[in-house]
């Protein structure tokens, strides 16, 4: 019977890349993907997901985790701080590891397999925190980093046998090259670019997530929320969010819970769909028509119907409003 590795995928290529790359020494590579919140992916880099990917390079079924939940307890007070904006890069990797650890007796499986590269992010991929992590997540010697294996310690697979040290590589720094063209050795032609990533490192979006920690409300609907639309504080109770386009508009139905608000133009008139969560009273109300307004085409008129109801009711209520001053608005804006 042959050895099993668990293999982290996270969607991009080096995860990929490292997975087969081990798999073409004889490892049978039993695939597994963590899901967190804030994932982002580049639509445009690849019509499939992690799973299609995984299949046609692979040949093996993807295993998917959700550790959402236990993602958002982390990030409220992480043991190791965060990077540039709000990523807790260390205690996640930590995180994802020990998870895995406690898959490897089901799966039978000896070590783990992750597509790191020495030097590639400042925060997580140095030598100090890659040591770190395996020791935090009880790991030591059991995580093989195949992109760059020659240039750190000596993994127990590497001293056992089971792979050998002089067919791992010496990738390092934050340089494509050396992966595209692995990559084209590989047979590997479709892949997720680097421009996906975390969200959690987009200095906008980590100020959302910001402000949702301040006020209370982190959850994983909330944040569902936040990835869509222009976000406004209306007060410490009370947020809305504006659909950008029409694919917006209807996330933004689709994303409603009860007690939540919807705001929308007449039909005559062209404009978002705007979702207001918390506690509403007649003056938000008329705030948040104010800012839909805001971003409806008017054509010259001076006001505008919004419409609004409170989900899931089906019952409408109007009122006509001015667009809100463009100084106001932007106080509002997150």
């Amino acid at each position: 019977m042959n050895m099993k590795a668990i293999a982290l995928i996270s969607g991009g290529l080096d995860s990929i890349l490292a997975a087969q790359f081990i798999q073409e020494q004889g490892i049978d590579i039993l695939p597994l993907h963590f899901r967190i919140p804030f994932c982002h992916r580049d639509k445009k880099a690849s019509t499939k997901d992690a799973a299609s990917l995984t299949m046609d390079s692979l040949g093996v079924n993807l295993e998917v985790i959700d550790i959402s939940k236990e993602f958002l307890d982390l990030l409220v007070e992480p043991k190791h701080g965060f990077g540039a904006n709000l990523n807790p890069c260390i205690d996640c990797k930590i995180l994802m590891l020990r998870r895995a650890k406690e898959l490897m007796p089901r799966l039978d499986a000896a070590f783990i397999v992750t597509g790191e590269i020495l030097g590639q992010r400042p925060m997580s991929q140095n030598r100090q925190a890659l040591e770190l992590i395996e020791k935090r997540a009880g790991l030591e010697g059991l995580v093989l980093r195949p992109l760059s294996a020659r240039l750190l310690e000596q993994t127990w697979p590497e001293k056992e046998g089971w792979v050998k040290r002089e067919n791992l590589l010496d990738f390092s720094g934050r340089g494509r090259r050396p992966q595209i063209e692995l990559a084209k050795a590989l047979g590997i032609r479709e892949y997720a670019q680097p421009a996906g990533g975390c969200l959690l490192t987009d200095p906008q979006f980590a100020k959302r997530v910001k402000d949702l920690m301040n006020y209370g409300e982190l959850n994983l609907n909330n944040v569902e929320l936040l990835k869509i639309g222009r976000h406004f504080r209306l007060s410490s109770d009370a947020k809305l969010v504006v659909g950008r386009d029409e694919e917006e508009n209807e996330q933004m139905e689709k994303l409603a819970c009860e007690n939540d608000y919807l705001f929308y133009p007449d039909q005559d008139l062209a404009g978002p769909t705007s979702l207001g969560r918390g506690a509403f009273n007649a003056d938000l109300i008329r705030l948040s028509c104010q800012v839909t307004c805001r971003y409806c085409d008017l054509n010259g008129k001076t006001d505008a119907v919004i419409i609004y109801r409170k989900f899931p009711k089906k019952e409408d209520n109007i009122l006509q409003v001015p667009p809100i001053e463009e100084g106001k608005l932007m106080d509002l804006r997150i």
